[in-house]
């Protein structure tokens, strides 16, 4: 029986600590609750096979496409298949699933005004919160972030760099369509993006490990290039904000309502 959430966990070359995490999905708290989906980012090691031969559901890029665009085609496969949530986590074991149910009920939890969230956030930097260390330039960068998008939304997100998030149907439907989402490096970027366009987004507490084993994304070099690739992408999220909200005449409904979402989904 499909459930109405679904798991969505990208991975390249996880071997090492997929089964780890497969095996911690496997208890009856996540198991009647969600379904899973495994991107498998064209890995080159045994990540896809672990996977299919504990019977999860896997869909394979034939090319590395990287993190961005495995995310998207799981929010694809989730709108076709009709799910009402998603929650997006790490291969990497970084990810305690002991977080899937505090997202995936804080999604179906309504604020003082009747109002759900579109996006709730897994945050390492608010209270309760399990200590969790980041490196020097990283937590700079991140810093910079919270400041840039507070500066043009007004709204303080404490870790707009975190991969462990909840997304209603409205926010993954949204990701899902061309251009709205950023195939390389989603992340505060498409925070700001959300902000500006009206979503609601929720952070919570959360509990993170450090990675043990494989290969981080962000190792060696690539952590100069992904501050510059993000302080560009800030920048153009801005501008393409701006530009739209004044050739559309975007005001305080946002660029888009949760009637069309839903009216688009029933077409599905």
């Amino acid at each position: 029986m499909k459930k109405d959430l679904l798991i969505i966990i990208p991975a390249y070359n996880e071997e090492d600590s997929i089964e780890d995490v497969l095996n911690s999905l496997e208890c009856p708290q996540i198991q009647e609750i969600a379904d899973v989906l495994i991107m498998n980012d064209a890995s080159s090691d045994n990540t896809s096979w672990i996977a299919k031969k504990r019977h999860y559901k896997v869909i394979t890029h034939v090319f590395n496409l990287g993190y961005g665009s495995a995310i998207q085609l799981g929010y694809k496969y989730a709108v076709r298949r009709r799910y009402d949530y998603v929650i997006q986590m790490d291969a990497d074991g970084q990810h305690d699933v002991c977080n899937i149910p505090r997202i995936y009920q804080e999604l179906k939890t309504p604020d003082a005004d009747g109002r759900y969230p579109d996006i709730v956030l897994g945050s390492r930097f608010l209270p309760g919160s399990a200590e969790f260390k980041v490196g020097a330039l990283k937590f700079f960068a991140i810093r910079q972030f919270r400041r840039y998008i507070k500066h043009h939304t007004h709204v303080t997100i404490m870790d707009p760099t975190t991969g462990l998030q909840g997304l209603s149907f409205p926010a993954f439907l949204y990701y899902s369509k061309y251009g709205h989402f950023d195939e390389r490096y989603p992340d505060a970027n498409m925070v700001l993006q959300m902000l500006l366009l009206k979503f609601r987004i929720r952070e919570i507490p959360a509990c993170m490990h450090a990675r043990e084993t494989g290969k981080s994304m962000h190792s060696g070099l690539k952590p100069v290039g992904y501050m510059i690739h993000m302080f560009f992408s800030l920048l153009r999220v801005t501008y393409q904000y701006q530009f739209k909200k004044k050739d559309a005449g975007i005001g305080e409904k946002g660029a888009v309502s949760t009637k069309i979402f839903l009216e688009e989904k029933a077409e599905i």
